[in-house]
């Protein structure tokens, strides 16, 4: 029977166990120059030793105004490669392997001096006002995208996340609440994210999966739902994504429409239905740090495998423990197991 500590294969993608590191911003560069740091290193080195299977890498950014804060990661330039290369290199020595969310925060930059998104519509009326980004500048950032993928491969990545939840830039283009273009990406909402699906597909090897995290539910009025998402997923899945990482929420303040679940497991009914739309492998995230809960979600088949943040930021053993609690079998460090 599978459960969380059974091992998972995609394509080139071997995992000795489905518990993942969801991808969690640090706000640690503190140079503001994009590099990786040695807090970075300590942080996700750390979950390695501690038995996660895969750890995703922060959302890290396609240029300096696409961060969401100035200490945010960057992959826009090849000086910020050998840092995450350590990373990658340490966190393989200790068995797990690791992906990163490569990304862009449009409207939702707020160190950005004039921030950039589909249309001029601002998050709220405390975020700056957006300016528009011209058709050409939509196909630069779609260039953007790929180069940073491509550095991603350069540093040894083992998986690419593109990130189009949360309402940053690639979710701004595919709500209809905020892309309000007449262009062919206003015409076509998911021709953005597409483009940048095929430009990251065409820099990474042929066998190395792409993973992609959506909001499959908004929570404002008029916002889309289940089968929206179940839609725009679909276009995306057609473009080459691999696996979905299903998230919620963070288009805009809060509505009348519906609000996030405080409970656990909240986002698991969207996370099995996009798996049963598309039938594609998916992680289920969100108030998921009970190993019982988390090994459930796996046993009954509702996703493939598990992000864990809050649990993970409390605890870099969080796998080792989970596996000591279900009493599953999983590799302790030898400097380890008097405690295991």
């Amino acid at each position: 029977m599978t459960d969380l500590f059974s091992p998972y294969s995609f394509k080139s993608l071997e995992l000795k166990n489905r518990v993942v590191m969801a991808p969690m911003c640090q706000y640690s560069v503190e140079r503001k120059d994009g590099i990786a740091t040695d807090w970075h290193y300590m942080h996700y080195v750390s979950r390695a030793v501690g038995g996660t299977g895969l750890i995703i890498i922060e959302m890290t950014d396609v240029e300096p105004d696409g961060r969401i804060s100035d200490y945010d990661l960057g992959l826009w330039s090849d000086e910020q490669i050998p840092a995450l290369k350590r990373i990658v290199d340490a966190c393989h020595s200790y068995g797990a392997k690791v992906g990163i969310q490569i990304a862009h925060a449009g409207r939702k930059a707020e160190d950005a001096e004039v921030p950039v998104a589909p249309s001029a519509i601002a998050f709220d009326e405390n975020s700056k006002q957006p300016r528009a980004l011209t058709t050409d500048e939509v196909k630069g950032m779609v260039e953007k995208f790929r180069s940073a993928v491509a550095r991603a491969v350069k540093a040894g990545f083992d998986t690419i996340e593109i990130h189009g939840a949360h309402g940053y830039l690639i979710h701004q283009f595919h709500s209809p609440l905020t892309n309000k273009r007449e262009d062919e990406y206003g015409q076509d909402l998911t021709l953005f994210g597409r483009e940048i699906i095929q430009a990251a597909k065409a820099e990474m090897p042929e066998d190395m999966p792409l993973m992609m995290r959506i909001s499959a539910k908004e929570y404002v009025e008029g916002g889309y739902g289940i089968n929206e998402s179940s839609e725009f997923a679909k276009a995306y899945k057609e473009a080459g994504v691999d696996v979905f990482d299903i998230s919620s929420g963070g288009e805009g303040p809060i509505g009348a429409s519906g609000r996030p679940g405080t409970h656990a497991a909240y986002q698991v009914p969207l996370a099995k239905a996009i798996k049963e739309a598309l039938d594609v492998p998916v992680i289920a995230v969100g108030r998921l740090d009970d190993p019982k809960l988390a090994n459930a979600v796996i046993g009954n088949e509702e996703a493939d495998l598990v992000a864990v943040g809050r649990g993970l930021l409390r605890n870099p053993y969080w796998a080792l423990e989970a596996a000591s609690a279900l009493r599953k079998t999983t590799d302790v460090p030898k400097q380890y197991t008097n405690g295991f």
